[in-house]
């Protein structure tokens, strides 16, 4: 699974980086602190998934969730936000959001979802 992680705290691109390189099957290809270099990478790179903010500068997550899904149907796009109030949740699901989650309170489920999922994926 290739994965680009946008969030313009650095500290959370780097707990995120550092909870998902240990686990198999998972490559982080791009970082992006900001909407338009998610968008920018999520071009270039082709992703499996984006772990995405919704409060970045430059362009919001809700804008690349809804542009990024047109551009890269394939790519699995997984909200971790410290938006977590019930109408930034249902605005995400209804534009495509394949995840939400919370900054503040599930980081953890976060890690452990992607594990989960890369360990179903067969390597060729």
């Amino acid at each position: 699974m290739r994965i680009i992680i946008a969030d313009d705290s650095d500290l959370i691109r780097e707990r995120l980086r550092n909870a998902l390189t240990g686990i198999r099957n998972i490559e982080i290809v791009g970082e992006a602190k900001n909407g338009l270099e998610a968008m920018r990478l999520l071009e270039d790179e082709n992703p499996d998934c984006l772990i995405l903010d919704l409060g970045m500068p430059e362009m919001n997550g809700i804008a690349v969730l809804i542009k990024g899904k047109k551009q890269v149907p394939g790519c699995k796009f997984f909200i971790f936000t410290g938006y977590s109030e019930k109408v930034y949740k249902e605005k995400c699901l209804s534009e495509g959001a394949d995840y939400f989650f919370d900054k503040n309170r599930e980081f953890g489920v976060l890690i452990k979802t992607f594990n989960d999922i890369a360990n179903t994926v067969k390597v060729a």
